[in-house]
């Protein structure tokens, strides 16, 4: 029988991160400065980031060697397990076989470091003395401010609002750590005066969190921003979670006929397929994969695949993706960590060219899935992969039905131990579903892309 864990000895830490930009079958569209609307350049991110993280943002090479110092830190929770899911197997009654990279073992609780870490080391070899950014559920605050406090860095983080009162335990967790919090939108910025001027009971958003972070980061030559999901470099460090797992299930000789992962920004989901991508399209192997999404925020499955901004106020690049509009604001589900009105540009393009597919699934039925991987697994998971598991135990019945065996490999991207909270409504049955179907949701989309940039 293969075993429930799958662990691989610190020594084969993978000492690189992968590039999917290298073997991408066609290039994605470049980034666009929102003034001119040309290309960026170097010189047109060095306000908000180091060299090191801008070079790495358009690199071409296939990988990207980890600093020995980034390396040091990771070996705190990497290489992290990966679990033969046994008894949610024999729950489902399914011949198909699920396996689940736990990156819920990290110091934050989460997949966030892998970014956090290299992010607040270059930024400190840079001379930098303070980052900013913002947060959703907690998560990347959480990281960000593990990692700034690894090489003695300021943290500022803006939470968006509805998880701010939601998890008031990821603040603290935060403060712990050492970082300032805030609630977004905040007074502290035009950008958050703005919104409440116009909204005063704002329940915030990643876009408007965002905004805050970048305004405060640009004001200070010293001050830095730091992103937790999107951009390429994110994914890029993100990328030991399917080079890992590669190894893992080779040692069980096991080959993935699905790989599902959640995605807000997307960053969790392209660490753990872009290594299987690379792998797929030299031919050695042929797996679906697959993105989720919370109904309530789709931007994938709905959205538009258009030039957008990354924030609400209008201060970021323009990039290519699938977006609901960069100032519409989703409902205040519990999964915070995929309420961002775009996805990667990444992802995007790889859902525009066919090389991954999605679906959306509504929380109620997230919810249930995370708790029955609870009670047969062991682990409460954050709200975020309940969305992954939904659809992995979707297909494990569709295999039952079928007689398939097939291997199912999901990233469950971190635990759940702060969001009880979320549990405790579901349980008692007090959470609503918003979905597409939504008539408020489709207006509130159709308006929000009234707003997207004019392209000459």
């Amino acid at each position: 029988m293969t075993p429930t864990k799958i662990l691989l000895p610190e020594d084969e830490l993978p000492t690189r991160w992968y590039n999917v930009l290298h073997d991408l079958p066609t290039p994605p569209p470049p980034v666009l400065h929102p003034g001119t609307g040309q290309p960026i350049g170097p010189d047109d991110l060095a306000p908000l980031f180091p060299m090191d993280l801008i070079l790495q943002e358009v690199s071409q090479e296939q990988y990207v060697d980890i600093p020995g110092e980034v390396l040091d830190v990771y070996r705190l929770w990497r290489p992290s397990p990966l679990y033969r899911a046994h008894r949610l197997e024999k729950a489902l009654d399914t011949p198909a076989r699920i396996y689940y990279k736990y990156e819920g073992v990290s110091p934050a609780g989460s997949h966030k470091p892998n970014t956090a870490v290299p992010q607040a080391f270059y930024n400190a070899k840079s001379g930098v003395r303070k980052l900013t950014t913002e947060t959703g559920a907690g998560q990347w605050g959480t990281a960000l401010a593990f990692a700034c406090a690894q090489y003695g860095l300021e943290c500022e983080v803006w939470q968006v609002r509805a998880s701010y009162d939601q998890k008031p335990y990821r603040r603290t967790m935060m403060q712990v750590f050492g970082a300032t919090v805030h609630p977004s939108p905040s007074d502290l910025t035009e950008a958050g005066r703005k919104i409440l001027a116009g909204d005063p009971d704002s329940t915030g958003s990643l876009g408007i969190a965002i905004s805050e972070a970048v305004e405060a980061a640009v004001q200070d030559p010293e001050v830095h921003y730091a992103l937790g999901s999107v951009l390429n470099h994110v994914l890029l460090h993100q990328t030991v979670i399917g080079e890992e797992a590669l190894m893992q299930l080779a040692m069980v000789g096991e080959t993935p006929d699905l790989i599902v992962g959640c995605t807000g920004g997307g960053s969790n989901f392209g660490g753990l397929a872009f290594p299987f991508l690379r792998e797929k399209w030299a031919g050695r192997m042929s797996p679906v994969v697959r993105a989720v999404e919370p109904a309530a925020c789709p931007s994938l499955t709905q959205g538009t695949y258009a030039y957008d901004f990354g924030d609400t106020i209008g201060m970021t690049p323009l990039m290519k993706m699938h977006t609901l509009g960069h100032d519409f604001i989703p409902d205040p589900i519990h999964a915070g960590g995929l309420r961002y009105h775009g996805m990667s540009p990444l992802i995007s393009h790889l859902y525009e060219t066919g090389e991954i597919e999605a679906v959306a699934k509504p929380q109620s039925e997230c919810f249930a899935a995370g708790v029955q991987f609870a009670r047969t697994e062991g682990i409460v998971p954050a709200p975020e992969p309940t969305h992954a598991l939904a659809a992995a135990v979707e297909e494990a019945q569709r295999c039952k039905e079928s007689g398939e065996e097939k291997v199912i490999l999901t990233a469950l991207c971190g635990h759940g131990h702060l969001d009880l909270a979320a549990y405790d409504a579901y349980l008692s049955n007090a959470i609503t579903d918003r979905t597409w179907d939504d008539a408020e949701i489709q207006s509130a989309v159709a308006e929000a892309l009234t707003h997207l940039p004019a392209m000459s």
